[in-house]
């Protein structure tokens, strides 16, 4: 992806690409609410919701080279995008209400939410209440003037006519309502036209996925907690690595070998992305300069107090928060905002004990598997939960990875992780400006060399006290309860201070 934060800038490019699916024709006017005491009312011009947004709208895609200059090629398209800051109610702080008209003036009106790490949910089409994850084919029927009755015939009759649905949601109102059918493969038009002739069906949408990897109908999964796979492990053996090839292969029927080549292309994108950020990046909209550069220099002329490794984590780490920042290609891992720390960590570790990238690309395998446990049991949201659900669970995937890295096993990859994340709860969201620069760089560099601590830590002993499941449920309970100010909202911590504010108005200006 490219931009600040996968909350505002992924996951908004994914929200704007399904609601231009929902369009009946060529948009002309687009109407994007932000609820006033979320999160993204104060930052959404700052963190890119609002070219993120553009950009879907547009049908590009968040790696997309003109998403910084998607609002103007919005407005040359001849489409209206208005932002309004708005009262309504809102279950999650990331809440986006969006009204879409075409040029015959057809509307169509939903509700989305940003998850966290450019995880979305379509929660509303009209007051229809659905759940759209981005992650399947959706067939969505309108219909009207039917009875439930008639609705579960007409599901029937579906059922045996068309195989392969994973699933069905239903969502009706007062004789009204949508059938959403959920595929791992788009359908014909063939199939298309045979729906069409359904009773009292008013018309149909087709959405084609925005997630990298499309689910399947009956996806089995080995685990999803790491108590479960440290079971599967002691019954079964296996590295680290391979256990998380085993989950994505079974989540989306991939084979190993896929995995291993689509990892291999995410290495290739990071090791791009620090090469560009150690040569230094430029960009006008931001609050620092190219940096990274002068720790590398330092460590070469031996002006830097030895720290052999840790200063290689500490540059790669610059280097990758700095290309983020200038809108460069990047990586969200696990989130945009703490993008630096589970590649500068395992990169940084990796070039100084001269590994190849068949070794960084298990590591980072390693990493993502610990990532799925904390998507799985709490969030990576930091509106949510505070920084601690982005550098701290960043935290905790480098530190699997270094494990992995340096030949440690599966519990020790779990442990390390654990005690990771252990030492960044708490952690607040506070951005200067609401760039995520301030004192976000500082924090990923902590992340990173609080992974590499800890793999040290556990390979020699240490012992973790407390699960990794445990800890990643004690962040949770700690971020829910850390107040909306300290939560990515610009409205706490060092956002507030004198010389924050004095930044934010000549950023503004």
């Amino acid at each position: 992806m490219r931009g600040p934060s996968s909350s505002h800038v992924a996951a908004s490019v994914r929200i704007g690409n399904l609601a231009r699916q929902l369009s009946s024709g060529k948009l002309k006017h687009v109407v994007i609410e932000f609820e006033r005491h979320g999160a993204i009312a104060p930052t959404y011009h700052s963190q890119g919701t609002d070219i993120g947004l553009a950009a879907g709208l547009l049908g590009l895609k968040p790696d997309d080279e003109n998403m910084p200059i998607s609002l103007e090629k919005a407005r040359g398209e001849n489409i209206d995008i208005k932002f309004k800051i708005t009262d309504f109610i809102a279950d999650h702080p990331n809440t986006i209400k969006i009204m879409l008209a075409d040029q015959e003036g057809k509307k169509i009106h939903l509700k989305a939410i940003s998850v966290g790490g450019g995880l979305i949910e379509i929660k509303k089409i009209e007051e229809f209440s659905l759940s759209i994850c981005g992650d399947f084919y959706e067939t969505l029927l309108f219909y009207s003037r039917i009875t439930s009755k008639e609705v579960e015939k007409i599901i029937e009759q579906i059922k045996k006519e068309i195989k392969g649905i994973a699933y069905i949601d239903l969502s009706e109102n007062n004789k009204q309502g949508v059938i959403n059918l959920k595929t791992s493969s788009k359908l014909t038009p063939y199939k298309i036209l045979w729906l069409q002739k359904l009773k009292n069906i008013l018309y149909i949408r087709q959405l084609d996925p925005v997630m990298p990897v499309v689910s399947v109908k009956d996806c089995c999964i080995p685990y999803n907690t790491a108590s479960k796979m440290l079971s599967y492990w002691e019954k079964k053996g296996g590295e680290l690595w391979e256990l998380a090839a085993l989950y994505e292969s079974s989540w989306g029927k991939l084979s190993k070998v896929e995995v291993f080549s689509k990892m291999r292309r995410i290495v290739n994108i990071l090791k791009s992305s620090i090469e560009t950020g150690l040569k230094g990046t430029s960009y006008q909209d931001r609050i620092l300069g190219p940096q990274a550069w002068l720790v590398e220099k330092a460590n070469r002329e031996n002006k830097l107090i030895p720290g052999g490794v840790l200063n290689h984590i500490i540059a790669f780490t610059m280097a990758m928060m700095e290309v983020k920042s200038s809108m460069g290609l990047i990586v969200a891992a696990p989130t945009a905002g703490s993008c630096g720390a589970v590649p500068g960590a395992i990169f940084g570790t990796a070039q100084y004990m001269n590994l190849d990238d068949d070794k960084i690309i298990k590591a980072m395998l390693a990493a993502g598997i610990i990532g799925v446990f904390i998507s799985e049991q709490a969030t990576f949201s930091a509106e949510v939960c505070g920084c601690q659900a982005e550098c701290g669970a960043a935290s905790a995937m480098a530190a699997a990875g270094l494990i992995q890295l340096i030949g440690g096993n599966v519990k020790q990859g779990i442990d390390a992780a654990s005690i990771a994340l252990q030492n960044m709860l708490g952690l607040i969201c506070d951005p200067v400006a609401n760039r995520v620069e301030v004192p976000c760089l500082g924090r990923n560099v902590i992340a990173a060399t609080n992974a590499f601590s800890v793999a040290n830590m556990v390979i020699s002993g240490i012992d973790v006290v407390i699960p990794l499941d445990e800890t990643i449920k004690a962040m949770y309970k700690v971020g829910v309860s850390l107040p909306a100010e300290l939560r990515c909202t610009g409205r706490g911590g060092l956002s507030t201070t004198e010389t924050a504010l004095k930044i934010m108005g000549k950023m503004k200006s």
